[in-house]
């Protein structure tokens, strides 16, 4: 967890994106997030946690449905929702905490 503690505090805003390999709606996010982190450039992260080899950090988090992403920024949850979004959402959100 110390690692978790580390990476969400950056001074950049972090998107975290818990899914699972065999979640439908996880998968289908793939893209999306890719669009999302070509977009954003060194402005922002992406980054995808597995849920299935993340259980702690996901229960400790309270994950439910699947995907959920959130928004970090210096160590802070700034947003958070659970299911699909498309890439301009996204954008403008983190755009919103640069």
């Amino acid at each position: 967890m110390s690692k978790f503690g580390d990476l969400i505090s950056a001074n950049i805003p972090i998107l975290l994106d818990f899914y699972t390999e065999w979640n439908e709606q996880s998968k289908a996010m793939h893209a999306v997030l890719r669009d999302v982190a070509a977009a954003l450039g060194d402005r922002a992260k992406v980054i995808k946690i597995d849920v299935d080899k993340n259980k702690e950090l996901a229960e400790a988090l309270r994950v439910k449905g699947l995907p959920t992403l959130m928004i970090y920024k210096g160590g802070e949850m700034v947003w958070r929702q659970s299911g699909e979004q498309d890439a301009n959402t996204l954008i403008g959100l983190i755009s919103e905490h640069v």
